[in-house]
Parts: structure tokens; sequence; C-alpha cells
């Protein structure tokens, strides 16, 4: 196996959701590692991630903050947002760089995105 499988972190604070969205991403062929939080994620670490995706609405740093952190010692590190709550899916905050995607979401349409975005951080933007 020469080619490297991509690594996506998921954060969510829903055992469920991490599961599930644990599933889709191997069975796309990415390795998928799930955090119940933000804290969780930053203690593992972020060098070798190739994308983020993280809930919004989290107890403790949410997915706005996490974003903000990540930016700060990975700025080329996509980063998906993803919500159920609507209220907070309007705020231009959300839909302010990187992807965004409303709970319950197109699992395709997500792995498309997915897919896009590595190829566009691979090719150096």
């Amino acid at each position: 196996m020469n080619e490297t499988r991509h690594i996506v972190a998921i954060v969510d604070d829903d055992p469920r959701l991490l599961e599930s969205m644990g599933d889709l991403l191997e069975s796309a062929g990415y390795v998928a590692r799930g955090f119940p939080s933000a804290g969780s994620l930053l203690i593992s670490g972020l060098s070798d991630l190739d994308l983020l995706i993280t809930d919004i609405g989290m107890p403790g740093i949410d997915g706005f903050e996490l974003r903000d952190l990540v930016r700060k010692s990975r700025p080329e590190l996509p980063v998906f947002l993803i919500t159920g709550r609507h209220e907070i899916a309007d705020q231009s905050r959300a839909q302010g760089g990187g992807g965004f995607f409303r709970k319950p979401f197109d699992a395709q349409a997500l792995l498309a995105a997915i897919a896009n975005a590595l190829h566009q951080s691979r090719d150096g933007g």
C-alpha cells in the first residue's frame, strides 16, 4: 500500500455521532479519530491530522473556539463545523471559511467536501 490514508479527527460530545461518522469515514478509506471534547483533541495533538470536523455546540471549548485555536497552530488544516442547532447555523461565524454542515447532513456531500478540501490542502491552496 503506497498511498497514505488521510487522518480525519471528529470532535463531538455525542458518542453516537462519533461512531457513525467514524464508520462513514473509515468506509471511505480515511483513518477516523473520534474525540468527545475539544480538550481531548488538543491533548492528543494536531500534528498528524489532515482534516478536522467539529461540532459547534459543546461544553467547555465550543467548535468556534476550537477552530480559532487550530488556526493559530495549524492554519493550513481544513476545519469543518457541524451543528444541529439552526440558530447557530445562520450566524455569519458559522459560514466563514472551511466547510459547514447542518445535522442531519448528506453523507455523500460531506465526503465530497472532505475530498475536495484534502486535495486543495495537498496542492497548497
